[in-house]
């Protein structure tokens, strides 16, 4: 057997790789409507990357000039790794957890509480690696891959999809409506747009650049940048410890939430 075949043979031996081996069975023949998440930072890059691009000619960033399309490549990239996570632990488990009671039966089998929130958060790390993998292909493709370091975008673009991880599958636990979610689309955008997607951090004003540092976005994005840019920065350890730090303590709680639910 192939590497991969053993790797997956020993997940599904796991309860976590259980559930993650059901959704692969419920998705594996709608990928392209999963892949169509993809568009939106696609779109972004195209008509903000390029089009203002053309207008706004280099950017400056760690002492050398970038074309403004390949310095905002790296945060479509991060966003896309942040929308497959929110995406399929908010939307997707409350479904489950709140309508379709598919847990109440799964609690049926051997597969307990924290069980299921690892194997959704496994799943999740599929859709956003996929998500990451393709997204460095069109941009290589366009020519916005400035550096061969870019390869290793794909592992921070799995730690950006973790530390969301945690997070949606926490606010899945907490929301009682599909209103709900009106909230997290609000604060999606918010960090989308201020976590030095479109401009250096150092351009905002001193207050609202602490508030930035909060962002688990912001971290991705200046891991995703010096990946995909080819430099690398001390700070660039503190960005990935920040992300790790985010996903314990989002997979830690979300775990005693689903126990706290679905041993009512």
């Amino acid at each position: 057997m192939t590497t991969l075949t053993v790797l997956w043979v020993r997940a599904r031996s796991l309860r976590p790789g259980a559930m993650m081996e059901r959704n692969f069975h419920v998705h594996r023949r709608a990928w392209l409507i999963m892949l169509t998440g993809l568009l939106e930072p696609l779109f972004y890059l195209l008509g903000l990357g390029i089009g203002v691009g053309a207008l706004v000619g280099e950017i400056t960033v760690g002492g050398r000039s970038y074309e403004y399309a390949v310095f905002v490549a790296p945060a479509m990239l991060a966003n896309a790794a942040m929308i497959a996570a929110v995406t399929e632990t908010t939307f997707n488990v409350f479904g489950k957890l709140k309508f379709a009671k598919l847990y109440d039966g799964i609690m049926a089998t051997p597969m307990r509480p924290m069980d299921i929130a690892w194997g959704e958060g496994l799943w999740a790390l599929v859709r956003g690696l996929v998500y990451v993998v393709a997204f460095i292909v069109v941009t290589a493709a366009f020519g916005m891959v400035d550096s061969l370091w870019a390869v290793l975008a794909v592992p921070a673009g799995l730690l950006i999809s973790a530390a969301f991880v945690g997070i949606g599958l926490t606010l899945s636990t907490y929301f009682k409506s599909w209103t709900d979610f009106d909230w997290v689309m609000a604060i999606v955008f918010v960090m989308f747009f201020f976590s030095g997607t479109f401009a250096p951090i150092e351009t905002y004003p001193t207050v609202l650049q602490w508030l930035v540092y909060l962002s688990p976005l912001y971290h991705g994005i200046e891991l995703t940048r010096g990946a995909m840019l080819g430099f690398f920065d001390p700070m660039m350890i503190v960005n990935a410890v920040y992300l790790l730090v985010v996903t314990a303590v989002g997979l830690s709680i979300a775990s005693r939430r689903m126990s706290r639910l679905l041993y009512k």
